[in-house]
């Protein structure tokens, strides 16, 4: 981890922070992650990219409804439901074990995924949060999607109140 350094970046919904994460991570010539760490939780751990994903989906609904709250569970192999569950919890350390390798083998950018808080304790480590104007986030949201400037307005305020 000698020369490794990490640059975290929380950002408000609509406020441009994956792409600026992009074309910082390009410009400085390393790794980018945002929601491929997904895909590398589910390579590392053998499990379903899809239970990922549903963490993902109700880990926005709020930290600790969607971190904790909820629970997977598995098929034993009579086919039965067993007593065992996959927590979101357990999904969150299986991803934040991967945030933690992956920072510690290279340089990178982490756009969101609680990566700030997962390093928080690493010795090379920059958190940037970007934000922008309501009106520049609404007009950002209503190009991407092709909703109208009252569908947006209101993606953001479900947003910015789960992040909350």
């Amino acid at each position: 981890m000698s020369g490794n350094y990490v640059i975290n970046i929380g950002r408000q919904l609509g406020s441009g922070g994956k792409e600026i994460g992009e074309k910082l991570a390009v410009r400085l010539g390393i790794n980018f992650y945002d929601k491929e760490l997904i895909n590398l939780a589910s390579e590392e751990s053998g499990l379903c990219k899809e239970f990922f994903e549903k963490a993902d989906e109700k880990a926005s609904q709020g930290i600790i409804g969607g971190l904790f709250g909820m629970r997977f569970p598995f098929i034993s192999e009579g086919a039965m439901p067993c007593n065992n569950c996959l927590s979101n919890d357990a999904l969150f350390k299986v991803q934040s074990d991967v945030i933690r390798h992956l920072a510690a083998e290279r340089s990178c950018v982490f756009v969101g995924r609680c990566a700030d808080y997962i390093l928080r304790e690493h010795p090379r480590c920059a958190n940037v949060f970007i934000s922008a104007s309501k009106e520049d986030r609404i007009a950002r949201l209503c190009g991407m999607h092709h909703i109208d400037a009252e569908a947006a307005e209101e993606m953001i305020e479900k947003a910015d109140k789960r992040r909350s």
